[in-house]
């Protein structure tokens, strides 16, 4: 059941399981969203400020540190696995042994505007059934790269813990 639905003249947005919605003016957007890192698909993204907001946490795991909307708003799960994998960043990595946490947000952010435009989303490129992801959601599967079964953990803090895919393989524990 459709919870809301909000448009204009270009775009309609339905919820579906919205918890809370909360209509503001333009001007008052920033009380509600002020506290969030930079948007990876904003007109204003900005990968140093996103960098700068997760250096602070350099003992946090990456892979919690990037779901925290704080650092950087929008970049999700899947996205967050499929980006780790192809940067080759174990998800318990703690953010200040990153090796370059730059280039990590910098393919987040292109993985997400790569799929932005369709219902699709392939982070490997290919399309068709089982084939759109590296590591997400194929826990047992053979990895693409080197034929390791990926793994799966919940990974963080009750309740916020998440389903993180990787191979320990591509990702090694440092």
């Amino acid at each position: 059941m459709i919870r809301a639905l909000i448009g204009n003249d270009t775009w309609t947005a339905a919820g579906y399981r919205v918890h809370d919605l909360r209509l503001v003016h333009a001007a008052d957007e920033a009380r509600l969203v002020g506290h969030l890192g930079p948007d990876l698909l904003g007109p204003d993204w900005d990968p140093d400020t996103a960098v700068r907001r997760l250096r602070a946490q350099t003992d946090r795991p990456v892979g919690e540190a990037l779901l925290d909307q704080r650092n950087l708003a929008g970049i999700g799960n899947l996205y967050k696995c499929e980006a780790l994998f192809v940067e080759r960043t174990n998800p318990w990595t703690q953010v200040g042994n990153v090796a370059d946490l730059r280039r990590l947000v910098v393919t987040a952010q292109r993985l997400m505007r790569v799929n932005r435009d369709h219902p699709e989303q392939s982070t490997t490129g290919m399309s068709g059934r089982g084939r759109e992801h590296w590591v997400y959601r194929r826990a047992g599967s053979a990895c693409r790269r080197c034929r390791t079964p990926i793994r799966h953990e919940l990974q963080g803090a009750a309740p916020y813990q998440r389903d993180t895919f990787w191979c320990p393989t591509c990702q090694p524990a440092r």
